[in-house]
């Protein structure tokens, strides 16, 4: 393999009834700081059917070139033709970079394309970046530059571990969905389109899909809150969840939960927050009742500000808190909701 023949940084910009889905505009903004230190092009790589429409908003959001697979076998997301559309992307563009987000799709697609394309994955991934490796200069080992270093937790979230792929291109991983950061969308921006189709032939691999039946849920997508209000075991019950949802009404917020709180049983996995729940960046965080452990903090930890209430004044959550309460959790989140309410009847 020449690895100076792969250039560039290229995203999979995942859509779902030809409309992108977030995690492609925060894989954009990632590529953009990532092709800034290599000094080259962000590509975004748009499959589907009838998408081509869909570029300018690529463009607006960091690409400066956009590949369309374009097929009516790619209507909805099967397996077999979405990774041959991807890998024959790779093996006739050669980019130096292929991140994919760690979606459902995206979980599916990647190992996929890695292996048609003979190169390795790091999965769901929280921090990339473009550096040496060997980290630390080795004596009788040469280090690289310019190498992906790609970092995840590792071992349930006890340890950190950066990887990197040195003698295989692409350099391949998949993203967790809320770590990355959008850019301020450029209005008007325009991408270089370049129309690919590899050719599709379903054989026994191409599963046919007879119905698609959209769950239809009541709860808010805790990654798009700009408040919440989190609790953890501490808050003792499922009952006592009401005085969070009270503390959540008043400041027009969402409630969410620990892991713990979902094993449970108490709340819904989609309120999870987490490293294996979602991650989130709110204006606000309240952690009630939450201890702290490395696996939530893992997604919360970039909230603007964060607010934590626990008997235990050694909780490790008031380690990363701007602000903690020590003290019982029943007795103060009422009272700062009585409070608040009485701010806001006196500013009307």
């Amino acid at each position: 393999m020449n690895l100076e023949e792969y250039k560039g940084v290229y995203v999979f910009a995942q859509q779902v009834d030809n409309e992108i889905s977030s995690i492609a505009f925060e894989l954009l903004g990632k590529a953009k700081d990532l092709a800034k230190d290599l000094n080259t092009e962000v590509t975004a790589v748009l499959v589907g059917s009838g998408v081509k429409g869909l570029a300018d908003q690529l463009a607006e959001y960091g690409a400066d070139k956009v590949i369309v697979v374009d097929d009516p076998e790619l209507k909805d997301y099967r397996t077999e033709p979405y990774a041959h559309a991807l890998a024959s992307v790779i093996n006739k563009y050669k980019p130096e970079i292929m991140l994919v987000g760690a979606t459902a799709i995206g979980r599916d697609l990647g190992p996929r394309v890695s292996a048609r394309v003979a190169t390795g994955l790091t999965a769901d991934c929280t921090v990339l970046e473009i550096g040496d490796f060997p980290l630390q200069a080795v004596p009788g080992q040469e280090q690289l530059h310019n190498q992906l270093l790609m970092t995840r937790p590792a071992f349930g979230g006890n340890t950190i571990a950066t990887i990197a792929c040195p003698y295989n291109r692409p350099q391949m991983a998949t993203v967790r969905a809320g770590v990355m950061q959008k850019i301020e969308p450029i209005k008007g921006a325009k991408a270089v389109v370049e129309e690919f189709n590899p050719g599709f032939t379903p054989d026994n691999k191409y599963v046919e899909i007879l119905d698609i039946v959209k769950a239809v849920t009541e709860t808010v997508d805790i990654m798009d809150a700009k408040i919440l209000v989190s609790g953890g075991r501490g808050v003792g019950s499922p009952e006592n969840f009401k005085i969070l949802e009270d503390l959540a009404e008043v400041l027009g917020g969402t409630v969410s939960c620990s892991r713990a709180v979902v094993d449970s049983g108490w709340k819904p996995k989609d309120l999870q927050v987490g490293q294996t729940g979602k991650t989130v960046r709110p204006n606000l965080y309240f952690a009630i009742g939450i201890s702290g452990a490395i696996q939530h903090v893992a997604g919360m930890e970039e909230s603007d500000i964060i607010i934590a209430i626990n008997k235990d004044a050694d909780a490790p959550i008031f380690d990363v808190a701007d602000y903690g309460v020590v003290g019982d959790l029943n007795k103060i989140v009422p009272k700062l909701t009585e409070a608040l309410k009485a701010e806001i009847a006196a500013a009307k």
